[in-house]
């Protein structure tokens, strides 16, 4: 508990203190801003990566339980559709918000 605290008050004072960071003239908002297509490519690979790391254990744990009762397949298959269904929108939502984000970007000289 201790661990938790101490780490959300450093996650706070990085949240306060970067906003004066980011307040500065045109320039300065420019500079920080051309950094927005290597956010949303980090953003969207690691999405897809951990997307795929879920849908993967999903499977994993599905396959398994069908081997130890075959019979109730029909309803853990359901389960398993559903569950990749929802990983998948959440990898597709971050897709979308790199779509919106296309023509904010500032032209790089």
């Amino acid at each position: 508990m201790k661990k938790l605290a101490q780490v959300s008050l450093v996650a706070v004072a990085v949240l306060v203190l970067s906003s004066s960071a980011f307040a500065g003239d045109d320039a300065a908002k420019a500079a920080a801003a051309q950094w927005i297509p290597i956010a949303m490519g980090f953003g969207l690979a690691i999405a897809a990566a951990f997307g795929a790391i879920g849908q993967s254990k999903a499977i994993a744990a599905a396959v398994e339980s069908i081997a130890r009762q075959p019979e109730a397949a029909g309803n853990i298959r359901g389960a398993l559709i559903i569950g990749l269904a929802l990983i998948e929108t959440l990898v597709i939502y971050v897709l979308l918000i790199c779509f919106f984000l296309n023509g904010k970007f500032p032209e790089i000289k």
